[in-house]
């Protein structure tokens, strides 16, 4: 019988240990961002949390609100701030040492360009589909800015060598 464990490589959390570390999660990011601050919990981190939903239905609320302070947005209104991550961020002035963050692309390229402007350090997991799961298909490569021993080009496989990468050192 063969198992096949987790894949790539999670969020640092022991470099966010003693930092003011905001989670930021949207849609299908959010389950991921629980268990970083259920990781993060057991460590003397800050953790302020930001979920973006598109309504009032706000799946995992209380279980997030154990770990930190909870803000949240909707695309709506309904709840929170109305718009997304972001515009909580700045509603609310919520200062961070590392950003730490799940969701969909367009919310993850906002979160790169703002940790840019803001000299924040950010680490994004990048959610693509993952044909292989073990690098060898090259399905699932993004752009980054270091050549890949594998491939010898400026690509990174998120199966293997993500899906968590620092912000700055991927094109997305």
């Amino acid at each position: 019988m063969f198992l096949l464990g987790v894949l790539g490589n999670g969020f640092p959390v022991k470099e966010a240990e003693g930092k003011k570390v905001v989670l930021m999660g949207g849609g299908i990011g959010i389950p991921p961002m629980l268990q970083l601050a259920k990781a993060l919990s057991r460590t003397e981190t800050n953790v302020t949390i930001v979920s973006g939903y598109r309504d009032a239905q706000l799946f995992l609320k209380e279980d997030l609100e154990k770990y930190g302070k909870l803000y949240i947005a909707t695309e709506d209104g309904s709840v929170g701030t109305k718009g997304n991550v972001l515009d909580v961020m700045d509603k609310e002035q919520i200062k961070a040492d590392v950003i730490m963050a799940c969701g969909p692309m367009p919310m993850l390229r906002a979160i790169k360009n703002y940790a840019g402007e803001h000299e924040i350090t950010a680490y994004i997991s990048l959610e693509e589909r993952m044909a292989c799961g073990v690098g060898a298909c090259l399905g699932c490569v993004c752009k980054t800015t270091h050549k890949d021993a594998h491939s010898h080009v400026n690509n990174a496989r998120i199966c293997t060598d993500g899906p968590v990468f620092d912000a700055r050192e991927v094109e997305i």
